[in-house]
């Protein structure tokens, strides 16, 4: 046996050039975009820096793979075969819900909320927790998202908002009114329509209550082990957004039941079901018939999740692709030494870049929304095209960061394993490639004022890099006379989401790195080519980036 001096060994061999999975860093000290980002804005950041410690930990990395590697169990029944739909999660489960819910990453700011930035340092708070572990980030948006819907009936939010925006994790089946936080899932599509939600069969009927008795089915029923669920259902004038308790207010189980959990290619951890509403009770949010423009405000807020969400698998396949880089040998020397290592790690580290770049914009803009009417055209606009772009990036993205660390990051011990499997959730839920392109479309044509809004913020980076104001001024001519089809959306949202990638890159990055990513996605074609070929980059530029990118790893 060869003796390693530790104890450990085998027969044939000694165990070396092996690097540790990263662990016992700072998520957020160690990510100089958010951190300058913030800095920037002068916004506080004692809070986060703690948060990113914490996250960092042995302990919870842990939790996040435990939780995936024990997935969720439904128990429709109990042993006397009683029906009781109830969910039960690994221990590690409940103690990332616990974090992230006491750290305010699933509360709304309040109407009255005077906190500097407080939806873009809420949404960093996702975007560092996201990087840990995924799948429980589903309910805490959900939750996050709910608020504004449900202020569409003021009566029903007093009752509803501050279980909502507690920071306290209490779960089980319990009355509502009795319990110290709430949760809020979604449940929206349905077998024969799916995204067309406006072929949805619920039925809902209203009693002499002023409740309604819905009756039907979801297909995708996200995190079903919540207290309460915003749903679409057609009543007498129309679909109508519904909001339908798990447990009502005499203690008795509402009528919901969870038929089976989906067997996800990711997401692991966190349960999606389909379900039947049996003549569950059901109270209406917003008007009878305006269904899908009320709950089109919690899709919104989701839908700028699902962008923060890819953002940070990018950012944290990237800490795993640095990480072993930095420390594993390869042909007599360390693999970040080699030129063409470089190439590839430079390129990715201006994509996160960019994609984080275009999570806190949209965040900012949510900030802004409510006083300023540009920055709320920029966000209607900005977030379909930003979620367009970065969800499709992520997949290829993870995949060539998994590549830096060759057979070992595809093993399921690797972090970017479950990182591959996740990648193209973000993209699927709220709203696919395509709903996005199209709701790009719709906004350009319902309200021209998204267009001025987008242009006026992509203005702001002229004259500084020709090829951007050359593509610029290619786009404007399009988007003035609004000659868009259907056919070629996908293309002109791309270029668009690059164009605003670029804008925040000049306005953001180091100019030299700005110029470098504007250049490889603008310049002689639209579009970033295979990851690693960027053009021929000063070594004392390209190691600085690497280096900044790496600070604490």
């Amino acid at each position: 046996m060869v003796d390693l001096g530790n104890g450990f060994g085998f027969d044939t061999h000694a165990v070396y050039n092996q690097p540790s999975a990263p662990t016992d860093y700072n998520l957020f000290e160690s990510d100089s975009t958010i951190v300058n980002y913030l800095h920037g804005r002068g916004s506080g950041l004692d809070d986060l820096v703690g948060l990113g410690e914490l996250l960092g930990k042995t302990q919870t990395i842990e939790a996040g793979r435990l939780a995936n590697e024990h997935p969720p169990i439904l128990r429709t029944h109990d042993r006397n075969g009683n029906r009781i739909d109830e969910v039960e999660f690994h221990p590690a489960w409940h103690s990332l819900m616990t974090l992230t819910i006491g750290e305010g990453v699933a509360s709304y700011p309040d109407m009255a909320d005077t906190r500097k930035d407080a939806h873009l340092k809420r949404a960093v708070g996702l975007y560092l927790v996201s990087q840990v572990e995924a799948g429980h980030g589903c309910p805490v948006s959900m939750t996050y998202a709910a608020v504004p819907t449900l202020r569409h009936s003021p009566e029903l939010a007093e009752i509803w908002e501050p279980g909502f925006r507690s920071r306290n994790y209490d779960f089980g089946l319990k009355i509502p009114s009795s319990k110290a936080g709430l949760t809020c899932g979604m449940a929206m599509t349905e077998k024969q329509g799916g995204s067309d939600v406006r072929a949805n069969t619920t039925t809902a009927t209203l009693t002499a209550s002023g409740t309604y008795r819905l009756l039907g089915h979801k297909w995708f029923c996200s995190a079903p082990m919540s207290d309460a669920f915003m749903t679409l259902a057609q009543s007498r004038n129309g679909l109508s957004c519904f909001l339908v308790p798990r447990v009502l207010e005499d203690g008795t189980l509402n009528g919901i039941r969870l038929q089976r959990l989906k067997d996800k290619v990711g997401n692991r951890s966190n349960a999606s079901s389909e379900i039947e509403l049996a003549g569950a009770v059901g109270h209406l949010v917003g008007e009878e018939g305006r269904g899908i423009k009320t709950i089109l405000e919690m899709v919104g807020c989701c839908r700028l999740d699902s962008l923060i969400g890819a953002a940070a698998q990018m950012r944290q396949a990237l800490v795993q692709a640095l990480w072993f880089a930095r420390r594993r040998s390869a042909f007599s020397s360390l693999l970040i030494e080699h030129d063409l290592m470089q190439n590839v790690l430079l390129d990715l580290i201006l994509e996160s870049e960019a994609s984080s770049l275009m999570a806190l914009r949209m965040a900012h803009a949510t900030d802004q929304s409510g006083i300023d009417e540009g920055e709320s055209d920029l966000r209607r606009i900005g977030i379909a095209i930003s979620k367009f772009l970065v969800c499709k990036r992520a997949p290829t993205f993870v995949a060539e960061a998994m590549e830096c660390l060759g057979g070992s990051g595809y093993v399921e011990e690797s972090l970017t394993a479950r990182l591959y499997r996740e990648a193209p959730l973000n993209g699927i839920w709220e709203g696919a490639g395509n709903v996005n392109a199209l709701d790009t479309l719709r906004a350009m044509h319902r309200q021209p004022s998204t267009v001025d809004a987008l242009l006026s913020e992509l203005s702001k980076s002229r004259g500084f890099i020709n090829s951007y104001d050359g593509r610029l001024d290619e786009l404007e001519a399009r988007l003035v006379g609004l000659e868009v089809s259907e056919w070629n959306a996908r293309q002109l949202v791309g270029r668009l989401g690059l164009l605003l990638q670029s804008h925040l890159m000049i306005e953001n990055s180091m100019p030299e790195l700005a110029a470098v990513f504007v250049e490889s996605r603008l310049g002689e074609s639209w579009g970033a080519p295979t990851i690693g070929c960027l053009p021929k980059i000063p070594e004392s530029l390209r190691k600085g980036a690497i280096e900044a990118a790496s600070l604490g790893l």
